[in-house]
């Protein structure tokens, strides 16, 4: 994105806080992270951000800080002394549990151990000798891994792991069914978006998925089902944006992350870069803001869905909120069509009812592919 200065109207579209009314997730760092405790710990530094660094907790340095040392990290270029930073509690989580023989497919969040650390992202490919191209969409980059260094990814909400590991599921239906069986599964999670491949629809895997709504008249208020519109020799095109074309355009800048906010190419001034105005977001003379996105940051407006459709525990979506649609996970069901959306960027929760939410997809390779099956309980 072109430097620029922003104006105070855009400036107030930063990453969503919770509003009296919504349910705010508690911060209390109780007794979980005592010294000596072996913990992950995210960033909000630019380049950091969605990823996680194992380290050991030092000493409690406040009410809500901590003092961690990192396992990999260093303080200086001679590589003798580990970095020691002080930390919020809402930077801090458990080491995660290892599971072993796990199998990953096309579709499926993970983490990617790169760099030191594990970094959140979606497999968009199965490749050859057990290989996987892992897309990152804060870098907006494609890598390939070997299956040992990857993780299913999860979120540690409300001092617990979401989707659980298989120990703590089956811990969890022993204590709401003492006459559970061990291998009782969960029942009544619905998948974000569902791909209906037929036999005939060969190859897919590894490939990005056309999506399209397949909502006939009667399917008013029930999930829509995204359809995979692709054929077996189909690969991936560039996608070309032309004036007048109605886009959403997104934002690396601090409180704009996981954001994308709907504008129009105003003009094409290179093959990869573009003059966009925004439907919605003003300047400093209170006219619509122009800018320069490159094609990193735009894409074309997600496929529209019926604004009765239902939402499940854990699904991923966006919501509409100041202005921009961010993107979340339904952590609470409420009643008349009401949700709580957790919010990963900010660590926090708002309620929305579901007309301002819609399934979450991303835009790789010129195609819309599907939001990670991995947040949903199979």
């Amino acid at each position: 994105m072109a430097p620029k200065s922003k104006s105070k109207s855009k400036a107030k579209a930063k990453t969503p806080k919770p509003s009296p009314s919504s349910s705010s997730k508690s911060s209390s760092s109780s007794s979980i992270f005592k010294p000596g405790t072996r913990v992950e710990v995210s960033s909000d530094d630019d380049g950091f951000r969605g990823s996680w660094f194992s380290g050991t907790v030092i000493r409690r340095a406040g009410a809500d800080k901590f003092t961690v040392e990192y396992d990999n990290l260093l303080a200086d270029e001679r590589g003798k002394k580990k970095l020691r930073e002080q930390l919020g509690f809402h930077q801090l989580r458990p080491l995660p549990p290892e599971e072993a023989g796990v199998e990953f497919k096309f579709g499926d969040e993970v983490d990617a151990f790169h760099n030191d650390g594990w970094w959140e992202g979606s497999i968009t490919q199965e490749l050859e000798n057990g290989m996987f191209a892992v897309y990152f969409r804060g870098s907006k980059e494609q890598i390939e891994f070997t299956a040992d260094q990857l993780r299913k990814h999860r979120e540690w909400m409300n001092e617990k792991w979401v989707p659980p590991f298989a120990q703590q599921e089956q811990e969890e239906n022993m204590v709401s069914d003492p006459n559970a069986k061990s291998d009782k599964t969960v029942k009544g999670k619905e998948v974000v978006a569902t791909p209906n491949v037929t036999s005939d629809d060969k190859d897919v895997k590894g490939k990005g998925v056309m999506l399209t709504p397949n909502v006939s008249s009667d399917d008013e208020g029930k999930k829509v089902v995204l359809t995979p519109n692709i054929k077996s020799d189909e690969t991936a095109e560039e996608f070309n944006f032309c004036e007048g074309m109605l886009v959403e355009v997104s934002n690396d800048e601090e409180g704009f992350q996981g954001a994308w906010f709907s504008a129009t190419v105003v003009e094409v001034i290179g093959d990869d870069r573009f003059l966009i105005e925004y439907k919605t977001l003003l300047d400093d003379n209170s006219n619509l803001l122009r800018e320069e996105a490159d094609k990193w940051h735009i894409r074309p407006p997600p496929p529209a869905t019926s604004e009765n459709i239902k939402f499940s525990y854990l699904e991923e979506v966006d919501a509409m909120y100041n202005d921009g649609w961010w993107v979340g996970v339904i952590s609470k069901v409420l009643g008349d069509s009401k949700y709580v959306v957790y919010f990963r960027s900010s660590n926090e929760e708002i309620e929305f009812p579901n007309s301002q939410l819609r399934p979450h997809l991303d835009w790789i390779g010129g195609k819309w592919v599907l939001a990670s099956e991995a947040l949903n309980l199979l």
